[in-house]
């Protein structure tokens, strides 16, 4: 069981939460998937939180919730938004509090994920693959900043999350 939470961050279709789940179970410890705790806390979905809220609003709530996951959930394995590392607060709390882990997903693999999924309030409307690339250049720079990166392209979950747990086992020796 890790001592210090170990914090999946990454584009939205990345893996964050279905390798998360994964990589805790092999840990034997707890996963948390800070979208669904979000949702617990707002009573209504992610895109009803955009609907009513704004992002603005959305991500305020973002950054309280990571706090309290991060300061409860310790051992743990927490699945962040993708855009979570946009906010220096919540690159500085994940830093101090965790080891940041990095999933690496192509433009081309994301729109494959991601074919026909209507629950992603920031490709709602227009050109989603242009507005999929802009949000990555955008943030590239934040997901770069992590202790381990991982690419999941053509990989199985299975296998990210061994990749992960050989890379700690580096990390740590």
């Amino acid at each position: 069981m890790p001592e210090r939470p170990l914090i999946l961050t990454g584009f939205m279709g990345s893996g964050k939460s279905t390798v998360g789940r994964v990589l805790a179970e092999r840990l034997g410890c707890r996963f948390v998937d800070l979208d669904a705790e979000i949702v617990t806390a707002a009573g209504c979905s992610i895109s009803d939180l955009f609907a009513r809220d704004g992002e603005d609003g959305f991500r305020k709530l973002e950054s309280f919730q990571l706090e309290q996951v991060l300061t409860v959930w310790e051992g743990s394995v927490v699945a962040t938004g993708g855009g979570a590392v946009i906010s220096a607060q919540n690159r500085t709390l994940m830093r101090s509090r965790g080891v940041i882990i990095n999933l690496k997903v192509t433009l081309e693999q994301l729109l494959t994920r991601l074919n026909g999924c209507s629950d992603r309030p920031l490709l709602a409307g227009g050109d989603a693959a242009k507005r999929a690339a802009t949000l990555m250049d955008e943030r590239e720079q934040y997901y770069a900043d992590a202790d381990i990166r991982i690419d999941t392209d053509e990989k199985s979950v299975e296998d990210v999350a061994a990749e992960i747990l050989c890379s700690l086992k580096g990390l740590f020796n």
